[in-house]
């Protein structure tokens, strides 16, 4: 017996149902890489990101993520190269399916119970999305824009239901407005950490400290 179409699995119909010592016996994740590309660039590096973002409540199988993820990740490898993006898969699949195996062989009504202990065995996993949730984010350059759009648009037809594609006004994965991000970098309120930022935390001795030499507070 093959995998269920993913129609059977699209909306959230029952409890969140996860792998525990008591649901036991669960196939692995098909998505097992959240992070691609430039994973380590620095923050300063790409200040460019784009959301796509789920529009309906339902539930987003793992093949499906991977499957994006794939599709996405191809496109901005031949478009832009592979050392000029960073994709980040902001949906995890948690929500363990089921299914009740039936047997489809001739004679099979001979042998199976029917709709007697009908309660499934585990064949994947998903995740359970809420409208208005970021499934994944990718961050660039400014000039890499269109390509990252494009990109985003052909992972959005691994979905089902509607997402929509949004242009954050943020600089990078930080949460800071991209005008606000500069001036606190330049006055030293921001340090780069990797692929995020630090702020500074006000302590320490005062020679130390940056935002007391750049003659602030």
């Amino acid at each position: 017996m093959g995998r269920r179409p993913a129609r059977c699995y699209r909306y959230q119909k029952n409890k969140p149902y996860i792998k525990s010592r008591y649901c036991r016996g669960v196939p692995e994740s098909k998505i097992r890489i959240y992070d691609v590309g430039a994973k380590k660039a620095p923050v300063d590096l790409f200040p460019f990101v784009a959301h796509l973002v789920c529009d309906e409540k339902q539930q987003i199988s793992s093949e499906a993520l991977e499957a994006a993820r794939v599709a996405i990740n191809k496109h901005l490898g031949k478009t832009v190269g592979k050392d000029n993006y960073h994709i980040r898969m902001r949906a995890h699949p948690y929500h363990v399916l089921r299914a009740n195996k039936m047997l489809s062989c001739a004679g099979a009504d001979r042998l199976s119970s029917g709709m007697r202990h009908s309660y499934g065995k585990p064949i994947g996993v998903a995740a359970r999305v809420d409208i208005g949730q970021i499934l994944l984010s990718v961050r660039a350059k400014d000039v890499h824009e269109p390509h990252v759009i494009e990109a985003i648009r052909r992972g959005k037809f691994k979905f089902a239901g509607r997402q929509k594609i949004l242009k954050s006004l943020k600089w990078g994965f930080t949460k800071y407005h991209r005008e606000d991000y500069v001036r606190m970098r330049r006055s030293g309120e921001l340090a780069a950490d990797g692929n995020i930022v630090k702020v500074h935390n006000r302590r320490g001795p005062l020679e130390k400290s940056a935002l007391f030499l750049a003659g602030q507070e």
